[in-house]
């Protein structure tokens, strides 16, 4: 069953556990990604980044997804990952994306404040959820988001705050230590910036860089406001690995390895959504 991210973002803050949301690519990631959520019966969100857009057209994703939820009562929500192009943000939300997350970060405040709010105004007269984001990453290794020049920049509360109710964004992801792709050295994340964080907004954050986190941070990041994560990376590098693995030992028919590579995406799925609480 498809909806918005408010829906199920919503219940997890309140219930302090997060939702994981998983980079998809391709049908055979889409098809891990619904295969999990029958095997688990718990909410999820299925994220397709603006960067895919040469793998896959927004209205193919939907129609794909949307055709494999057909029978489901689990609420799932199709969302627009990581998109700095307003065009394709409105493209998403005409094809039935349920959430779109415009990323300003990049732009200055004040820009990135101003089109956020535009995005929210047409968003929401659609009946879709909002995210946003403000700070930046660094890029790890094996990223495949972001540029190699991104440098950390941490959320700061108070513009964090002054952000959230011009906008009334949804959710926000925030920059904490974190990383895009896996991590180069030992992780350092900022959990005293993210319990000022979620004490100034009150609403659901959102933890970019999922992949590689450790699990006592995840948990801790957890009980302070993130109800959403993101993993993308991982899903690449195991798909990727298992392949790799059996292909070196025999030459599948391609139908075969479809079909593998749609379990092993499944495997990190529902790895990550057992993790985060659901």
């Amino acid at each position: 069953m498809l909806t918005n991210l408010s829906t199920i973002l919503d219940e997890a803050y309140k219930g302090k556990y997060a939702v994981g949301s998983f980079n998809v690519y391709n049908y055979e990631t889409i098809r891990g990604a619904v295969d999990a959520v029958q095997e688990l019966s718990a909410p999820l969100i299925i994220a397709f980044g603006e960067k895919y857009l040469e793998n896959m057209p927004l209205d193919c994703v939907h129609a794909i997804v949307s055709a494999q939820l057909r029978d489901s009562d689990v609420p799932v929500c199709l969302h627009l990952d990581h998109c700095v192009n307003m065009d394709n943000v409105f493209r998403a939300i005409k094809a039935g994306f349920g959430s779109v997350m415009y990323d300003g970060s990049a732009l200055p405040f004040e820009e990135n404040m101003k089109n956020t709010k535009r995005v929210c105004e047409v968003a929401y007269a659609c009946g879709v959820s909002v995210e946003a984001e403000l700070g930046s990453l660094a890029a790890g290794t094996n990223s495949h988001e972001g540029t190699a020049d991104d440098k950390e920049i941490y959320t700061d509360p108070a513009s964090a705050k002054e952000f959230v109710d011009f906008t009334g964004v949804d959710a926000l992801a925030v920059s904490i230590g974190t990383v895009h792709g896996m991590y180069k050295g030992k992780p350092n994340v900022r959990v005293d910036i993210l319990k000022q964080l979620n004490e100034h907004l009150g609403i659901p954050l959102v933890l970019h860089g999922g992949s590689g986190t450790p699990e006592d941070i995840i948990k801790d990041c957890i009980k302070n406001g993130i109800s959403k994560i993101n993993i993308n990376t991982e899903i690449s590098m195991h798909v990727i690995e298992q392949s790799a693995k059996l292909l070196s030992e025999e030459k599948p028919h391609y139908s075969v390895l479809s079909l593998k590579q749609m379990q092993w995406a499944k495997e990190v799925i529902v790895k990550y959504a057992k993790l985060f609480g659901i």
